[in-house]
């Protein structure tokens, strides 16, 4: 057990070792020691994961501790693993993706000065990931949770020349700092009442804690269960880009692309998710949180969809098809049907960070433009990046034998055997935007590779991807007149193509033992009164068989119709979308303004924060302390003082009549006295 134990060590700090040697010693090792420094550090991780599958597919797990850094009273602070089958999986996932996150980035930021910063930053990055999902308390999952955070801040405002980026880090650092608040108040809940922060002895108590009440507001007790699942659910809107604290993540697409795949598509964003379905023994016991739960995960998926259709930024399309599939996932959670979720940020992982980095690459092709109204037609000249990106975008609308068919329809299924409140609204979202993500994955598949060419035609609104701190000679952004896009070098085709495998085949591989095995038996609790898997289980029979049968069903017709209708918008007749435009104008400036989500934040919170710093230095500094103590006290001094010249004049006949005043009343406050 020993050298599993080492082994479990290995994972996390082989990237940490990476990171440090990188971003320290960066100058010394130069551009090449970096990148096969953190890679290495990463490829090990990766080989010890497999060690650990095999070991714990073997029948091995293991839950202890691994240091103890702090005891109060009863309550110890202890660094932990749990690795289990539901860790196993993220480990594989976090390792792999970063692993080829990492190799496609030597080809993406090749030209870039801050090349090991950004190395060291992944590889900081890929640690603090694994920490989170290897933890077995609380304590450690909130380090992995602040620190993944963290990384994703400096990842974001990587180009630091540029007020964009400062901008979105920014706001993605305080929308997620909302979040952790709740986060915080309910790990705080937990340790109060349960006396411990170790997953196991809490769950131990998890029936003690649905027992008990709470009273936020006198008089109005709450089951306590309820408000910890929720303020922890609040921490995964967060991290997870639900509803409405989803503001941050289109914003984040300013950071350059390898950190859109890693951090937006397959492993940041995805903790809330992991967490949620961690928590499975206490969310199973409150039927409110998991209302709550299902209801802002359906909003997400289906509304953060429709912002898809309107995008012409190439990332900000995968950013907003992000948003929509992990609504999906959420909804999957409030469905009790955690091992979907997980099953389905599984099989997402794959192909989002293999259409993030299909954007990526054909944003090398075009020269750092990212306007979908400047390509077209570029199928000819990149045909690694177009076919990865086609298999890509089939895998995300959930076309029959591809991975994102098998854990999309799961979920669906499951939405339609539940019976939770909020059920109804949940499946209509979950069905409608099916359509909606094939309309607009399709819309940015004809748009970018097929039609007709329409390269240097500048629409300059757009964002491009490089801007002060480039140092190469291509920063007109896009191409000049005459010049022809290229395909991206084997550095970025190669984890391309390692990503488009798993993106075919895992979902058909992977379903049987993940949804309907033993796979998460001993990792996930499901109450028998919510078992929505297992009444689909009753349905199913092999995956070849659902495949087929998926070819029959109401979400394949919709994700057809969304194909066929983009083909026809952008392919056959592209006057109509700026018809529909023109006809619903306001629809469409509600959409382009993101339902004034972000309007309201910077009207509400950050006028509202403005509003009462300005009363407070105006009413508070420059009344109270200024005006009235620091100006006050000098005023009352000065006028003791100018009373007091009054009587030092220097003249005898005064100081005389002076002491002759005040001889005659003391002498009559002594009669007066007597």
């Amino acid at each position: 057990m020993s050298e599993m134990k080492s082994l479990y060590l290995v994972v996390p700090l082989a990237p940490l070792a990476g990171a440090i040697l990188a971003g320290l010693f960066g100058k010394a090792i130069g551009r090449t020691g970096a990148h096969v420094a953190t890679i290495l550090g990463v490829a090990i991780a990766f080989v010890a994961s497999l060690m650990i599958y095999q070991d714990v597919s073997a029948g091995n797990t293991f839950n202890g501790t691994v240091y103890t850094w702090a005891t109060s009273g009863n309550l110890s602070f202890e660094v932990g693993f749990l690795i289990d089958e539901l860790t196993v999986m993220m480990m594989l996932v976090v390792t792999f993706v970063s692993l080829m996150v990492h190799l496609y980035t030597i080809g993406y930021m090749h030209e870039d000065p801050g090349y090991q910063r950004f190395f060291s930053y992944i590889s900081l990055f890929t640690f603090s990931m694994l920490m989170l999902v290897m933890s077995n308390n609380f304590l450690q999952l909130f380090f992995g949770w602040e620190a993944v955070g963290l990384v994703s801040y400096l990842l974001i405002g990587f180009w630091y020349t540029r007020p964009t980026a400062i901008f979105a880090n920014m706001k993605a650092f305080l929308v997620n700092r909302v979040g952790d608040f709740g986060f915080l108040l309910g790990i705080g809940l937990v340790a109060a009442n349960t006396g411990s922060l170790n997953y196991a002895e809490v769950f131990a108590q998890a029936d003690m804690l649905a027992a008990k009440t709470i009273e936020l507001f006198p008089g109005s007790p709450w089951l306590l269960i309820s408000v910890i699942c929720i303020c922890l659910f609040i921490g995964a809107m967060g991290k997870s880009a639900q509803v409405p604290l989803h503001v941050w993540l289109p914003d984040s697409m300013e950071g350059p692309t390898p950190i859109s795949a890693l951090i937006h598509a397959a492993t940041m964003v995805t903790a809330g998710i992991f967490m949620v379905a961690r928590m499975s023994p206490l969310f199973e016991l409150s039927d409110a949180a998991l209302s709550f739960v299902l209801v802002i995960g359906a909003t997400t998926a289906l509304f953060m969809g429709f912002l898809g259709i309107i995008q012409h930024d190439i990332k900000r399309v995968v950013a907003y098809s992000t948003l929509s599939q992990l609504g999906y996932m959420t909804v999957a959670l409030g469905v009790s049907a955690y091992s979907a979720a997980v099953f389905h940020l599984m099989t997402h992982a794959f192909f989002k960070a293999l259409l993030f980095l299909g954007a990526g690459s054909v944003i090398i092709g075009m020269h750092h433009d990212q306007d979908m109204r400047n390509m077209g037609g570029l199928w000819k000249y990149m045909p690694i990046t177009w076919f990865t990106s086609l298999v890509g975008s089939l895998a995300l609308i959930g076309f029959p034998f591809l991975s994102g068919f098998f854990s999309k329809d799961s979920i669906i299924e499951a939405v339609h055997f539940s019976t939770i409140p909020g059920a109804g609204y949940a499946y209509f979202c979950v069905i409608v935007g099916v359509f909606v993500t094939a309309f607009y994955s399709f819309r940015m598949y004809f748009l970018v590779f097929h039609g007709k060419e329409r390269f240097g035609q500048a629409h300059h609104d757009h964002h491009g991807d490089h801007d002060d701190e480039e140092p190469s000679d291509d920063h007109h952004h896009g191409l000049a007149p005459g010049q022809k896009p290229h395909e991206s070098p084997w550095v970025v085709t190669v984890p391309l193509i390692l990503l488009a495998i798993p993106s075919v085949l895992i979902g058909f591989f992977t379903i049987e033992p993940m949804l309907f095995g033993e796979w998460f038996k001993r990792a996930i609790t499901i109450a028998p009164a919510h078992d929505t898997v297992a009444a689909f289980a009753e349905h199913f029979h092999g995956a070849a068989g659902m495949a087929l049968h998926g070819f029959t069903t109401l979400p394949f017709f919709l994700a057809m119709g969304g194909v066929a209708l983009s083909w026809y918008f952008y392919m056959i007749n592209p006057g109509i979308p700026a018809a529909i435009q023109r006809t619903f104008k306001p629809i469409h400036t509600v959409l382009e303004n993101n339902y004034y989500f972000d309007k309201f934040n910077q009207a509400v919170f950050a006028g509202g924060a403005r509003l009462i710093g300005a009363g407070l230095w105006k009413g508070g500094d420059q009344g109270v302390i200024d005006g009235l103590v620091v100006n006050g006290s000098a005023r009352t001094v000065a006028a003791v003082a100018q009373l007091s010249r009054m009587f030092q004049s220097g003249h005898i006949y005064q100081y005389a009549f002076s002491m002759i005043i005040g001889v005659c009343v003391l002498l009559s406050l002594w009669f007066g006295v007597v």
